[in-house]
């Protein structure tokens, strides 16, 4: 008697079988997709997001594997103190030389609503300690709006306005920026709601933009 294969696994052959579509849909309308993946990557694109599922960060903006080099984490954080953001953005500005860096949050963030709702819960908290002393930095503009969720929403926008000037701080597009080479760092906040991203004119080309920031 046949033993039933444990859900997990059938969750996993489903997965399996999507990825196996995808390849033939994409090899039916491009015969040649895969084989100029195989190639060097040369995005022009650097995306710092949200890990939240919610936001699929090529599909977003419609690119293909290969055009977008993303990196994620909780809030769409770029702390001067993180190894691994670190890493990622020496290697798209000094190897792939990025020609954008964009720094996308979203409404509704899970992360920025727990950084300011007072629990407790645990390694996160460190984590997200940045939203916390930039909500105390807003602390008036943010009291002054009675709605929770649009209050959110605003902290979710300075949130985006802060991790860009810690991009642009940061000694790797500094030297970018130094030897002649062209990085423009936008700030963008997408809308789960609507499917569209929001532009916060933010965008810094050069150190002199930067005090621009506030």
């Amino acid at each position: 008697m046949a033993t039933a294969k444990p859900w997990t696994d059938i969750m996993l052959d489903d997965l399996k079988a999507n990825n196996r579509g995808w390849a033939a849909r994409k090899t039916a309308s491009d015969p040649g997709f895969f084989s100029r993946l195989t190639g060097q990557q040369a995005p022009e694109y650097l995306w710092i997001g949200c890990s939240d599922s919610r936001v699929p960060a090529n599909e977003i903006v419609g690119l293909d594997p290969g055009e977008l080099f993303v990196h994620r984490n909780v809030a769409n954080l770029a702390p001067p103190q993180d190894a691994n953001y670190l890493s990622v953005l020496q290697f798209a500005v000094d190897v792939l030389k990025v020609r954008h860096i964009l720094v996308v949050g979203h409404y509704g963030c899970g992360g920025v609503a727990a950084a300011v709702d007072g629990r407790r819960r645990g390694l996160v908290d460190h984590w997200l300690h940045p939203i916390r002393e930039i909500h105390r930095a807003h602390r008036h503009e943010l009291d002054a709006i009675a709605d929770q969720r649009a209050r959110l929403n605003r902290l979710c926008e300075l949130n985006v306005v802060g991790q860009v000037k810690n991009v642009t701080s940061d000694v790797f597009v500094q030297d970018a920026w130094e030897r002649g080479q062209k990085i423009s760092v936008h700030g963008w906040v997408y809308s789960i709601a609507d499917g569209l991203v929001r532009d916060l004119n933010v965008t810094v080309e050069r150190p002199e933009d930067i005090p621009a920031l506030g």
